[in-house]
C-alpha cells in the first residue's frame, strides 16, 4: 500500500509542467517556513512549562546528576529546567545540543527580539533567518544587554530580517560600541578598533624588494578615505587606458597610486585648510586658487512613519550605499566637515508612493526611487548589492553588442 502511494506521488510529479513544478516547490517552501515558525513557538511554550520552579528535589543538598536550572539564551530570558531539553530532543530525533539551541533561539526571539519574533509568527521572515540573528545576539562577546538586543532587533526588523552574516557581525560590533559594553583591554586584542585602539596604518615594506623592482604596501584607513582612494585609482586607471596604455588594470592602478604620491592632489596647501577658506572673501587673496572638491557626500534623509511610541529606527545611524554598511552619524559629521567636501542633501522621497511612467525611458525621479527602495541590484544574477552601476553596465553591454 505504501509503495503504491509513493508510486502515485512520483507519477503525479512527473506529470507536472515547469510552471506547475515551480509553483509546487514554492508552496512546499511556504509550508516549511510556516512549520518552522510554529516549531519555534511550540519550543518556547515547552520552555514555559518547565521553569526552574518545576524542579522537585527530595533533599536540601545538591546531588551530582540531579536536574538544575540552565540559562540557554541571553540576559533577560527565563531559565528552564535542564532535563526538558533532552526530552524535546528525543521527540524531535535531534541531539540535546540542537534541542538546546532551538529552545534558546525561541526564547531569545520572544523576549529580546520581539519585533523580529512578530515578523516570524506573521510569516514575513523565515525562521532560519531569525534564528541566525538570535544565535549572534546570544553568543555575543561581551554579552548584549536587553537594551542592546532591542537595538539590534530594531535594525534587523526594519529590513525584514534580510541581513547577511557580515552585516550582522558589523551590526553587533557597532551595538557593542554604541552601548559601551566592551572593557578597554588592548592587551587582549591590540588590533580591535572597538577597544579604543586605532587600527589605522600605512606600512611600506621597503626591506622586501621584488626582483622586478616592486615593493608591497599594506594599509588600513578610514572608510571614506578608502572609498575615495578606490575611486581615484579607478579614474586614473581608466584615463591611462584611454591614453593608449596596454597594461593590465592592476598595473594601471599601481601606476595611478604612484601618480597620486607625486602630484599630492588631495593636499589643500593653498588656502590653509577649511577654517582659512571659511574666512576667505572675494576682496582678499583674489589670486589664491580654489581647488576642486575632493569628496562628494550625498545625503538622503529618511524617517519611519510606521513607528509610534517607540524610539525611531536608525535613530542615530545611517547606511552607506557603497557596500551596504551601517554608518554612525558622528562619522558622517566628520566626513562632511572635512576640507574640500561637497555636501548635497536630497529631498525626502516617499518610498511607499507608487510611481509610473507611460514610456520606456525611466526618468531620474523614478530611478532614484527604485535605488532607495531596493538598495541592491535587481538585474540578472549580480551578487554585489549595488544599483548605481546597473544602467552603466546595460549601456556597455548594448554598445558591445
Amino acid at each position: 500500500m505504501i509503495e503504491t502511494l509513493e508510486a502515485g506521488a512520483e507519477a503525479g510529479a512527473d506529470a507536472l509542467g515547469p510552471a506547475a513544478l515551480l509553483a509546487s516547490i514554492k508552496a512546499s517552501r511556504s509550508i516549511e517556513n510556516t512549520e518552522a515558525a510554529r516549531q519555534l513557538d511550540l519550543a518556547a511554550r515547552w520552555a514555559d512549562l518547565h521553569p526552574p520552579e518545576s524542579i522537585h528535589t527530595a533533599a536540601s543538598f545538591t546531588v551530582a546528576g540531579c536536574e538544575h536550572e540552565e540559562p540557554i539564551a541571553g540576559p533577560g530570558t527565563p531559565l528552564v529546567a535542564e532535563f526538558c531539553v533532552a526530552e524535546l530532543g528525543t521527540v524531535l530525533g535531534i541531539t540535546s545540543t540542537s534541542a538546546k539551541k532551538l529552545i534558546g533561539h525561541a526564547l531569545e526571539l520572544r523576549h529580546r527580539l520581539p519585533r523580529l519574533w512578530a515578523q516570524v509568527l506573521a510569516g514575513r521572515v523565515p525562521a532560519w533567518r531569525a534564528r541566525a540573528v538570535a544565535e549572534a545576539t546570544i553568543h555575543s562577546t561581551p554579552a548584549l544587554t536587553v537594551e542592546a538586543a532591542r537595538f539590534v532587533d530594531a535594525q534587523v526588523a526594519a529590513v525584514a530580517g534580510k541581513i547577511g552574516p557580515a552585516q550582522l557581525d558589523r551590526l553587533v560590533a557597532e551595538t557593542i560600541k554604541r552601548f559601551d559594553l566592551a572593557d578597554a583591554d588592548p592587551a587582549a586584542d591590540p588590533e580591535d578598533g572597538y577597544l579604543h585602539v586605532d587600527p589605522r596604518h600605512v606600512t611600506v615594506h621597503d626591506e622586501d624588494v621584488h626582483f622586478a623592482g616592486t615593493i608591497r604596501l599594506e594599509a588600513e584607513v578610514d572608510l571614506a578615505d578608502g572609498l575615495d582612494l578606490h575611486h581615484a585609482l579607478a579614474h586614473r586607471a581608466a584615463t591611462l587606458k584611454a591614453l593608449g596604455s596596454q597594461e593590465s588594470l592592476d598595473a594601471r592602478r599601481a601606476k595611478a597610486l604612484g601618480d597620486l604620491a607625486r602630484t599630492q592632489t588631495a593636499l589643500d596647501l593653498h588656502a590653509g585648510g577649511f577654517e582659512a577658506r571659511s574666512a576667505h572673501t572675494s576682496t582678499t587673496d583674489e589670486d589664491t586658487p580654489v581647488l576642486p572638491a575632493a569628496r562628494e557626500v550625498v545625503l538622503h534623509a529618511h524617517f519611519d512613519a510606521t513607528t509610534s511610541g517607540d524610539t525611531t529606527i536608525f535613530n542615530s545611524t545611517g547606511q552607506i550605499e557603497e557596500g551596504q554598511r551601517l554608518l554612525l552619524l558622528d562619522q558622517l559629521q566628520s566626513w562632511c566637515g572635512d576640507s574640500r567636501t561637497t555636501v548635497t542633501v536630497k529631498p525626502v522621497i516617499d518610498l511607499n508612493d507608487a510611481k509610473s511612467v507611460p514610456g520606456y525611458d525611466i526618468p531620474d525621479r523614478i530611478r532614484e526611487h527604485v535605488i532607495l527602495r531596493d538598495r541592491r541590484r535587481v538585474l540578472g544574477s549580480h551578487a554585489t548589492p549595488s544599483l548605481r552601476s546597473c544602467d552603466e553596465e546595460v549601456h556597455e553591454a548594448r554598445s558591445a553588442a
